[in-house]
């Protein structure tokens, strides 16, 4: 069962929190976030290389100075400000008249140590080394990761209630066109109860951030091993997390576009793609995937549906089932060698979020060769993997909305 607290968030004040507030540091590039941070921006932290004309490489030690400089600065002049108790934190997002509700919580290293917290990436060593420097260099965790976990009944009870008990402390619409909603929990008996609660849940399931979750948590059993009188309750035993129940998280698609055909015509490939798929002509009109194992390409100024053959996947293998290791499987690897998703430069991915048009638009700029769009994965696929102990191919999942930054920060000491 996982173990949570509550804790005192480092937060604006009202009246600062949409300037504060920010997208997370993974979703713009230096040119953009600087583009888009005005003066209180969380960007000026956690992406401190845009203080700099030009902008400088964001791993340079001046660049690590430069965030713990700001993140001091922010404290010092009010746009950061702890609270006086623990608590937890509501936090919801609305995107297409959906709101998901969650819970800011301090989740426990030892839990992700020991699997209870559930992962369906592979982490790259280098990007948790970044991200632990981060979080070293902060002594704080200046972002949440993403949670999902099995819905409880009593969970919902309690946020409904504190929902419809007040106006939200922070309830903006960012410019994306996303809402975000935000309210503390100040009531010690429903902390105490929440408390309570999730020790009876049974896992936890990363959704997004396994980079930042390895980073908090790697760094947490760093301060237990250097601190000779450790007893397992410190603050840097834990690190903040929003957890939203399952049946609130909706995945979207995650798609690719390939550079070259791998020598062959595009009637070739076609013509390949016919060996393992039933292949339509669907028109020039944008086509998207209507299910499992049906895809749609985008080539030639065309777009087609293609629906894997009988026989080519395997329904009764968690991760042979996914779309993307049919695609993987059929398409990038057996026609046109592409071997590594992780390291080829010969591919990219577009999340869902960007549109079926951003596919044909990458193609008919020459950039591309071909597009392909997939069907988004389940919450249940997602958590099947995750609980036999499987990995997922990568750039399988996209959640949206993203979790803005700021809002919550929580520190270690």
């Amino acid at each position: 069962m996982v173990k949570v607290k509550p804790f005192a968030a480092l937060r604006p004040p009202k009246e600062f929190a949409t300037e504060v507030a920010a997208r997370p540091y993974d979703v713009l590039n230096s040119a953009e976030a600087k583009a888009e941070a005005g003066e209180k921006s969380l960007l000026h932290i956690t992406k401190p290389e845009i203080d700099f004309d030009p902008i400088i490489d964001e791993h340079t030690q001046e660049a690590y100075d430069k965030a713990v400089e700001n993140f001091k600065l922010w404290q010092d002049r009010g746009w950061l400000i702890q609270d006086s108790k623990e608590m937890y934190y509501v936090y919801a997002q609305t995107m297409e008249g959906r709101t998901q509700y969650g819970l800011v919580v301090g989740a426990n290293v030892e839990d992700y140590l020991t699997g209870k917290i559930k992962k369906h990436e592979l982490t790259r060593k280098d990007k948790e080394e970044d991200r632990m420097i981060h979080v070293r260099i902060q002594d704080a965790n200046i972002e949440p990761v993403f949670f999902a976990y099995p819905d409880n009944s009593e969970i919902n009870t309690i946020v409904d209630g504190i929902v419809r008990s007040k106006p939200a402390e922070y309830d903006f619409v960012a410019e994306d066109g996303f809402g975000h909603h935000f309210w503390p929990v100040e009531d010690d008996t429903l902390n105490r109860r929440i408390t309570e609660i999730f020790a009876t849940i049974p896992a936890f399931y990363v959704a997004d951030g396994h980079h930042r979750t390895a980073a908090a948590a790697l760094v947490g059993e760093e301060k237990r091993r250097n601190n000779p009188s450790h007893t397992g309750e410190e603050e840097y035993n834990y690190f903040m997390a929003v957890v939203f129940p399952e049946s609130h998280l909706k995945i979207i698609d995650y798609n690719r576009v390939v550079k070259d055909l791998n020598g062959m015509s595009e009637n070739e490939f076609i013509a390949k793609l016919g060996e393992d798929f039933i292949v339509s002509d669907m028109g020039e009109n944008i086509y998207a995937p209507s299910g499992l194992h049906n895809f749609s390409m985008y080539i030639g100024k065309r777009w087609y549906s293609l629906t894997a053959k009988e026989g080519r996947y395997n329904d009764s293998d968690p991760i042979g089932v996914l779309d993307v290791t049919v695609l993987s499987n059929l398409v990038f690897d057996k026609l046109l060698d592409i071997k590594d998703l992780r390291t080829s430069k010969r591919i990219d991915f577009v999340g869902g979020i960007r549109g079926l048009a951003e596919l044909s638009k990458r193609v008919d700029s020459g950039e591309m060769a071909a597009a392909f769009a997939l069907y988004p994965v389940s919450m249940k696929q997602l958590i099947d993997i995750a609980d036999t102990g499987n990995i997922m191919p990568p750039k399988t999942t996209w959640f949206e909305p993203k979790l803005r930054s700021g809002l919550a920060i929580h520190k270690l000491t």
